[in-house]
């Protein structure tokens, strides 16, 4: 197994038990650190980078990511990729896996499914609370409530190339929950739910496993905000996804979440673009026509043309082209 993280910190509770059971698993723990980072990462299975081991490395994308940004992890998807993954699996530094998480992973799950147009709250599948993911549109909150749990009785087998897993006790809600609600949250134990296309639900980047013909879609876009950057991606993948004829699915929590330390209102303020645009979004990536298939040239293709749809829109700036293309340069070098 390859798991990615990228940090600013010391080794975590979470990461100390990732090595661990890698350790006696087999796999390696790709960890990308930052300029304000740890020097060093010593722990078994682990291979660390920092800034400088970073700018050496013979990718396009290295030289031109900035520095304290999240979107760094993009390096780690690349050496993961390099070194063979068939599956790779992101997640973050303060999440702790359960036992779970270490099964045996397939992009060919059984899955109550969902088919329907437009947002489906995933939560209300996973749990009686009115909750819901981070980058869900808040004007379709309420619908979603009423909607509720609607997923098919029947399971049935379908490829999912990315698997979301959740995260209980510290689930990843956005800072309007936050400040509103309460937590902790225990999802239930329950089969896969898939979602058909047309139907869209953000996933994150803390508890998510991409298969290797879903690897172009792992791109992190470095310009919007912090806590935008794994939603606006999640959104481009599921479009690209129904391209190639498979799509997204969430399972059960497999980790849980011990948080980091968060400044909500800050959380808040780099959330309000989602708000504002979430459902625009949508609506440009539906309205964009892709090619269907799923080689690595034609994912590249569909993951180039979607970042310039929201170009075009202005959504995101032009000069996040040069980092996508960057992205699908390095990757079309690797096996």
């Amino acid at each position: 197994m390859n798991i990615v993280v990228t940090t600013i910190s010391p080794p975590t509770k979470g990461a100390e038990q990732i090595s661990s059971e890698l350790n006696q698993r087999g796999g390696t723990f790709w960890v990308i650190g930052d300029r304000n980072g740890p020097p060093a990462y010593n722990l078994a299975n682990t291979r660390f980078f920092d800034i400088e081991t970073q700018l050496r490395l013979p990718f396009h994308l290295a030289g031109l990511l900035p520095e304290g940004h999240y979107a760094r992890k993009n390096l780690g998807y690349l050496l993961a990729i390099q070194d063979g993954a068939s599956f790779l699996v992101e997640t973050d530094d303060d999440n702790i896996p359960q036992p779970n998480f270490w099964l045996p992973r397939s992009s060919s799950i059984s899955t109550n499914h969902v088919q329907q147009s437009g947002w489906f709250n995933v939560y209300l599948e996973f749990s009686d609370c009115r909750i819901w993911p981070r980058g869900f549109p808040l004007e379709e909150l309420q619908h979603s409530f009423a909607l509720g749990a609607k997923s098919e009785s029947a399971l049935n087998e379908r490829e999912c190339l990315i698997q979301q897993g959740l995260a209980d006790q510290n689930p990843d809600v956005d800072a309007v929950y936050r400040l509103t609600r309460t937590l902790p949250v225990a999802f239930k134990r329950r089969a896969p739910v898939s979602l058909g296309q047309g139907c869209w639900c953000p996933f994150n980047s803390q508890n998510t496993t991409f298969f290797k013909p879903a690897f172009p879609l792992l791109y992190l876009p470095t310009h919007c905000t912090f806590r935008m950057t794994d939603i606006w991606r999640s959104f481009i993948a599921q479009r690209c996804l129904w391209a190639m004829d498979s799509q997204v699915a969430y399972t059960a929590a497999t980790v849980y979440q011990e948080r980091n330390e968060h400044n909500l209102v800050r959380d808040l303020e780099d959330e309000i673009p989602g708000y504002l645009q979430n459902n625009r979004i949508r609506r440009l990536l539906e309205e964009t026509p892709l090619d269907a298939g799923r080689t690595r040239a034609v994912v590249a293709g569909n993951l180039a043309r979607s970042y310039e749809a929201l170009i075009r829109a202005g959504i995101l700036p032009a000069r996040e082209l040069a980092l996508v293309e960057a992205w699908n340069r390095d990757l079309a070098s690797l096996p």
